[in-house]
């Protein structure tokens, strides 16, 4: 699966100008059929993963889906973590921003 992360980021210091950014990446499959497969290939690779993350007992990953109502969060979410043990996992959710969180970056309340 080669996407290039580079072209959706923005460098520090540089404008964001949304017209330049791509909001789709051509398809990387061929077929639904190709497509299961990949799906069942990254899930077991995410899986295996996980195991060592647990194994190590020292690094985490913290996944932020941020979006609005019905853009579709729980889809990408069941995608995503189809191959994850539950029991590995931590769940939050988060109201509407407070006054004090909006005068700081959307991960600040994140932080630990």
């Amino acid at each position: 699966m080669k996407i290039r992360s580079a072209d959706f980021r923005v460098k520090q210091g540089d404008k964001l100008n949304v017209d330049k950014w791509p909001t789709a990446v051509e398809p990387i499959y061929e077929s639904k059929k190709q497509y299961q497969k990949l799906l069942r290939d990254h899930v077991a690779q995410l899986s295996s993963l996980q195991h060592l993350l647990y194994a190590s007992n020292r690094y985490a990953i913290l996944l932020i889906f941020q979006a609005m109502d019905a853009a579709g969060k729980d889809g990408a979410i069941k995608h995503v973590m189809s191959g994850v043990n539950p029991q590995g996992c931590q769940v939050l959710s988060y109201s509407h921003p407070s006054a004090m969180e909006l005068q700081h970056d959307f991960l600040w309340r994140n932080y630990p």
